[in-house]
């Protein structure tokens, strides 16, 4: 036997759904604040000191990334050039899990998702600044320390501390040095190109360096 359909809502009780359904969303976009919790737990399982002891010896599952996780991160991605989302993820320190995720994870394709969302927030001064005084950055891969510098570099307020980081970690002369002479990848020479450049502008005794 079929249940008696529900009784429409009154005035009070669609205001009260409506209040529900709106504490989910980011700002004032329709993003969920749960689906977004969601995909940041599921990145620092990815990059979690027991999930990376467990699949040590899987080389291909530590550099491959899962599809249905991808279309997730990228989504973020995607999302991460609204301001209400990219200070959402700001308050929730989702940098610092982007950053590990840099630290960690031997998959270049979330690798590269990851340089592009905090690329993304960078773009907001705020977010920008906060970015740029992580030094623990510095410690990371070059390519994707060239990649931030350059995202960061938008931003006119922040762009000495980044010269400061270079002085910092001198070993990244080196590793420019060594793609300008070996890589074939034309967008990454690019990049490295703009990154001399702009380091020759802001400060000429690197040249000498």
């Amino acid at each position: 036997m079929d249940r008696n359909p529900s009784p429409p809502l009154t005035g009070r009780d669609k205001e009260e759904k409506e209040e529900v359904a709106g504490g989910d969303c980011i700002g004032s976009t329709v993003y969920s604040k749960h689906w977004l919790f969601g995909v940041l737990s599921g990145l620092i399982q990815i990059v979690s000191p027991e999930n990376t002891k467990s699949n040590s010896d899987d080389e291909e599952q530590q550099t491959e990334l899962d599809e249905e996780m991808e279309n997730e991160i990228c989504r973020v991605w995607d999302m991460s050039m609204d301001e209400d989302v990219a200070l959402f993820l700001q308050e929730f320190n989702a940098p610092d899990i982007f950053m590990g995720v840099l630290a960690k994870s031997k998959c270049p394709r979330l690798r590269e998702i990851c340089v592009g969302i905090l690329g993304n927030m960078a773009c907001f001064q705020e977010i920008c600044v906060s970015i740029s005084s992580d030094k623990s950055l510095g410690c990371y891969c070059t390519v994707c320390m060239i990649q931030t510098h350059l995202l960061c570099w938008k931003q006119a307020e922040v762009a000495s501390v980044w010269v400061e980081r270079i002085r910092e970690h001198p070993a990244i002369y080196d590793s420019i040095c060594f793609i300008m002479s070996s890589s074939t990848n034309v967008d990454l020479l690019v990049k490295v190109g703009e990154v001399v450049d702009k380091l020759f502008d802001l400060d000429e005794k690197l040249m000498l360096e």
